[in-house]
């Protein structure tokens, strides 16, 4: 059965500025049952996320400063967000969505956050409306328990997943991957274990295959025994910040390519949504959903 994390708390609260894209957060889930994709069953709440799981990730001090509300005032501009508890339960609930999604996939192939690939978020600092990065804390969660022992992030996100970088860059069991876009957020790129800066404007074709090309080496090359996925679907020619130039079919096959090739290899997976910024909701919604639909057509 596809396990999916969500909460009511992954829209709220937020500010109103922000109210626009976190609607996927609700619209998402809704649109899903509403086509039949899935029902209530594959849906679970995320629950409480132990400080010691969350310190494997991110130090200490930042922790006791974000838990606290004592960051400063240019570390809370960094982040993108007012500072808030709420905001914090919020950060740790999607945490511990992919925290438990990983136990899932172990279980039955794939599990997927609504939310979650907050990438942006370093071991010391949060930075681009990341606080805590869901899938350095669920790898750390796998790896110190004994469920994997080689871990590849493929992150697809138009931005880089420069915080994930930072988190691994010393750590051997941990392969980062990130395709992006070459002129986009954020300035100063962190050293992922493979970077693939893509041209503003980059087409379906090309994107295909130089994921296609990469993810097969990678495979071969690292042999992991577990995936985590960054889906953000902010590589559409309609996104806002994106840049890039690709269509939803093309959106699609890209994740498709990811998804079937973990299912041909028996590797489990976890998918995180990552950013969507297109003007259109409905085109953020139906990208975002076709990563669902390849889910259940491709495993179940």
């Amino acid at each position: 059965m596809l396990k999916i994390a969500w909460s009511d708390i992954y829209s709220h609260p937020l500010p109103v500025k922000h109210r626009f894209p976190m609607i996927k957060y609700e619209l998402l889930p809704e649109q899903l049952l509403y086509e039949g994709t899935i029902t209530s069953a594959n849906l679970f709440t995320p629950g409480k996320t132990d400080e010691e799981v969350i310190l494997n990730a991110h130090d200490i001090v930042y922790w006791e400063k974000l838990k606290n509300l004592s960051l400063t005032r240019s570390e809370i501009r960094r982040t993108g967000f007012p500072l808030s508890k709420q905001l914090v339960d919020r950060e740790v609930t999607i945490v511990q969505g992919t925290v438990q999604c990983a136990l899932y996939a172990l279980e039955y192939g794939i599990a997927m956050n609504i939310a979650g690939g907050t990438h942006h978020a370093f071991s010391d600092r949060g930075e681009g409306f990341c606080l805590l990065n869901d899938i350095a804390v669920a790898a750390h969660y796998l790896l110190n328990n004994l469920l994997a022992r080689q871990i590849l992030v493929v992150d697809l996100d138009v931005h880089q997943g420069n915080g994930t970088a930072e988190i691994f860059r010393n750590d051997h069991r941990v392969f980062t991957f990130s395709m992006h876009g070459a002129n986009n957020y954020p300035l100063h790129k962190e050293y992922s274990d493979l970077d693939i800066a893509l041209p503003d404007g980059t087409l379906d074709s090309f994107y295909l295959n130089t994921l296609e090309v990469n993810l097969q080496n990678l495979l071969e090359k690292i042999q992991p025994d577990f995936i985590f996925f960054q889906s953000g679907v902010d590589v559409l020619s309609t996104d806002k910040l994106g840049r890039l130039g690709l269509s939803i079919g093309g959106c699609r096959d890209r994740d498709r390519l990811v998804i079937q090739s973990a299912k041909d290899l028996n590797i489990p997976l976890v998918a995180s949504m990552g950013g969507g910024y297109s003007e259109d909701i409905k085109v953020i919604i139906e990208a975002h959903a076709n990563t669902y639909r390849l889910a259940q057509e491709i495993y179940f």
